[in-house]
């Protein structure tokens, strides 16, 4: 899929492993498209790559009896006014990285908190260590969302100092305390998860 994706110009690729409930492991594949025709005319020009259909022919010929996966679930995520392209982390170290996906109960409610990211707080993760991957506004998925994906630190200690630092940041403080801001009015659900990137991960 990765040099397949190369060939057509689409990348960098990230691919994230999180570990779940009986062995079971969900694999989350972040893909930068230059452009939304690229995303959406992507099936077609795989199943046209004769050298993709020849390299993936045992995945893509796989019997209903064995399957290689049991569910695919996609977003169209785009970028928000404070962090309008992606920056790439230090893919030579050992990182975590924290997906955090923020749902809440209207479209208002959720515009005004990416205004809160665009406004502040985007800065002060920055600020604190934790090193932004991207922010985006979900667009099309199972979920009308923002998501984050701060770049973590080698270790989970690293990383849960690196949010005690957020928490006690006096900017961050001030930030949470003006009223339309508060989680209460545009947040309803906050998805927490600690993902590690594949070896071949370009993420």
């Amino acid at each position: 899929m990765l040099p397949a994706l190369k060939r057509l110009g689409i990348g960098p690729v990230g691919v994230f492993l999180e570990k779940g409930e009986q062995d079971t492991v969900k694999v989350y594949v972040l893909i930068v498209y230059p452009s939304a025709d690229q995303g959406t005319s992507l099936s077609a020009r795989l199943n046209a790559d004769a050298e993709y259909l020849q390299a993936g022919k045992d995945y893509l010929a796989a019997p209903a009896t064995d399957p290689v996966y049991s569910r695919i679930e996609s977003s169209l995520l785009v970028p928000i006014e404070g962090m309008p392209k992606l920056e790439k982390p230090d893919t030579s170290k050992p990182r975590l990285l924290n997906l955090r996906i923020y749902e809440s109960h209207n479209e208002r409610a959720a515009k005004k908190k990416i205004e809160m990211f665009n406004k502040g707080e985007i800065a002060i993760f920055r600020r604190v260590g934790l090193t932004p991957v991207f922010f985006a506004e979900a667009v099309i998925g199972a979920r009308a969302a923002e998501s984050d994906l701060p770049a973590g630190l080698p270790d989970d200690k690293g990383l849960q100092a690196a949010w005690g630092r957020f928490r006690d940041d006096a900017e961050w403080v001030k930030l949470k305390a003006i009223p339309e801001y508060a989680d209460k009015e545009i947040v309803s659900r906050i998805t927490n998860k600690i993902l590690t990137p594949a070896a071949y991960s370009e993420i």
